[in-house]
């Protein structure tokens, strides 16, 4: 007799039924062929529950058996930055470790000038970490150092993805051409304006485009309607703005090799000079001599939170501390700094980066963590941009629906500052810092802003002074 081939449905079936046959019949003996089928079928059952125990038994050894552990590893990582940042960093850091328990990060954080003091002495000891937070003006002195390790293959094998980040995004991280940085946020330079100081003065906000000699009279109104200082805070004229405006003008402040000034004409720096001595005698602006008297204080203390001052030089996020800080109460909005010529005097710049140290001893498992930071959103919803707006677009996308009120007026203004701005310009010459310590300041900036010499002859003196060490340093 051919047997029918039976469905587990089926072999249930039947079972049943042969069960209800037996009550029915009670003692009827059955006839052999019958007996000899329902053996077959019965075999067959017993056959297929076996097979399926089998089956469950497999299953439950394969998930209670898993592969060996990884080899634990400790990484190391170091940040500068507040207790704020800290708190909000660590918490990405566990995240990460959940996910990969076999890695334990070992982190430290400092401020800026300890940060980098720190790295300094781990640096010539042969001790720097993983994966170190770096600045954009400084990376190209770590790369010429041979501090820093190039990031190009682990994106081309797909440890860090920068399928949704502009290449823009990325630009300011590269270094004769290789990527020695991941930017951690888009930044830009911005005037913070007290919206409610503005109301109450009866002053319009700033236009994108506003001028110096638009902002000049604007402290000249605030002093006048509200008797407060138009601006507090940085110098007008520290080299973050000068560099602004010789780059609205079209020029860069260092030549193409780096040995020398970029500019041939000091006009529009004796131009800057001169509009702040003016704001100086009318009491319009805070001046260098009262700024370096207030040294010190907390931010709770500084003008613009006391409302000494509707104005104040900033970093877009930096607009997030001081909108917490000067309460819910108040308002704020960012502008772009002044115009001195015919082109945007902003740009978009990494607001600082994760590298690779030349000492990293786990390569692979740091450029996981910083593609992790990069296109996380849970992890960016804990950051909450506070190193600057993501990178990737589906997490600054992801970010928008739970974002404060100041972080909102962060992601607009780089919203804007990316529509209107000029390209990033390359990172700070080798002979810059020396410079800027030794020279910019001392001998030019500071002499001038406390009426020792004339704008003219710090000019003068910062040109020579300054052209001898660029180049000296050979670029």
């Amino acid at each position: 007799m051919a047997h029918k081939k039976y469905s587990r449905r089926d072999f249930l079936r039947i079972g049943i039924l042969a069960t209800a046959g037996t009550a029915l019949v009670g003692c009827t003996t059955p006839t052999p062929q019958i007996i000899r089928e329902t053996v077959e079928v019965e075999k067959l059952v017993e056959k297929t529950v076996e097979v399926e125990k089998l089956v469950e038994v497999e299953k439950e050894v394969e998930v209670l058996v898993t592969p060996p552990g990884k080899e634990p590893i400790e990484m190391r990582i170091a940040w500068w930055g507040g207790d704020a940042r800290a708190t909000k960093t660590i918490a990405v850091i566990q995240m990460f470790q959940d996910m990969y328990p076999h890695i334990t990060m070992l982190y430290e954080f400092l401020g800026w000038d300890d940060h980098w003091t720190k790295l300094a002495t781990q640096a010539a000891g042969g001790n720097l970490p993983d994966i170190m937070q770096h600045d954009y003006e400084r990376i190209r002195t770590w790369v010429s150092n041979d501090l820093l390790i190039p990031l190009d293959a682990f994106a081309e094998a797909g440890t860090l993805d920068f399928s949704n980040v502009a290449d823009n995004s990325l630009a300011g991280g590269r270094v004769n051409g290789k990527l020695y940085g991941i930017s951690l946020g888009t930044n830009s330079l911005d005037m913070d304006i007290a919206v409610d100081l503005f109301e109450e003065a009866g002053l319009e906000l700033p236009a994108a485009d506003w001028t110096w000699s638009d902002f000049e009279q604007t402290c000249y109104a605030l002093k006048e309607k509200l008797g407060i200082w138009g601006y507090a805070g940085n110098s007008l004229f520290h080299d973050h703005m000068w560099k602004q405006v010789y780059m609205s003008k079209g020029q860069w402040v260092f030549a193409d090799d780096g040995t020398s000034l970029g500019y041939d004409d000091d006009q529009p720096a004796i131009d800057q000079l001169n509009m702040m001595l003016r704001m100086y005698e009318e009491d319009a602006i805070q001046t260098l001599e009262d700024a370096s008297a207030r040294q010190g204080e907390t931010i709770e203390q500084s003008p613009m939170i006391t409302k000494e001052c509707a104005m104040g030089f900033g970093w877009s996020n930096g607009i997030v501390t001081t909108w917490n800080t000067a309460g819910a109460d108040r308002k704020f909005k960012m502008a772009p700094i002044p115009r001195s010529g015919d082109l945007p005097a902003v740009y978009v710049k990494p607001s600082m980066f994760f590298s690779i140290t030349r000492d990293v001893k786990y390569p692979d498992e740091s450029a996981m963590f910083i593609d992790f930071f990069t296109n996380s959103v849970p992890a960016n919803a804990i950051l909450m941009a506070d190193r600057g707006v993501p990178i990737a677009s589906h997490v600054k996308e992801g970010m928008r629906g739970f974002l404060t009120a100041p972080q909102a007026e962060m992601f607009d203004y780089m919203a804007q500052v990316e529509q209107d701005s000029v390209p990033v310009p390359p990172p700070d010459v080798l002979g810059w810092a020396d410079v800027r310590n030794n020279v910019f300041y001392p001998e030019f900036h500071d002499p001038v802003l406390y009426g020792m010499i004339s704008p003219e002859e710090g000019a003068t003196t910062f040109r020579a002074m300054a052209n001898d060490i660029l180049k000296k340093s050979g670029g």
